[in-house]
């Protein structure tokens, strides 16, 4: 059953420190989370790597996307992306900007469907758009018995 709006879900259990373990809603390997030293010891990627990973992946997955769909040779595909930690006016550390490079080897004799598929690829990537205009996130916070202890929107 499709829906105008699908859904996702994960789920986070602390093992110990700031290590989590993330299982998502389809078969697909556990992740770890962790954060860097000191905090942490850094054996699994952090939030805000997660987000970079996170735009990185849709932007490639996009492009080839139309790549493939105008039935181009994509022979590599590498992105390296980079992200900045800014502190806001309360000295809180935010993602402060996250740079994309895709590196991109295409066998084509249409390079017009190449220039379509780089001038569209962006618009179709749900991350990165979204990002970009900020996403709402609704927070609770409820204590084992399910009493709401902390709810913001």
């Amino acid at each position: 059953m499709t829906s105008e709006h699908p859904r996702f879900s994960l789920d986070l259990k602390r093992i110990s420190g700031y290590q989590f373990e993330t299982n998502f809603d389809w078969e697909a390997a556990s992740l770890l989370l962790d954060e860097p030293a000191p905090l942490g010891e850094s054996k699994g990627p952090n939030a805000s790597r997660l987000v970079g990973a996170a735009v990185g992946n849709c932007l490639s997955a996009s492009l080839l996307f139309c790549l493939q769909k105008s039935k181009q040779t994509v022979r590599s595909l590498h992105t390296h992306v980079e992200g900045e930690l800014i502190r806001n006016e309360r000295g809180r550390l935010r993602l402060g900007q996250i740079e994309v490079t895709i590196t991109l080897d295409v066998e084509s004799e249409q390079p017009q469907r190449v220039k379509r598929c780089l001038d569209l690829f962006e618009d179709y990537c749900v991350v990165t758009a979204s990002i970009r205009k900020g996403v709402p996130v609704r927070v609770a916070v409820k204590s084992p018995r399910g009493e709401l202890l902390y709810q913001a929107e």
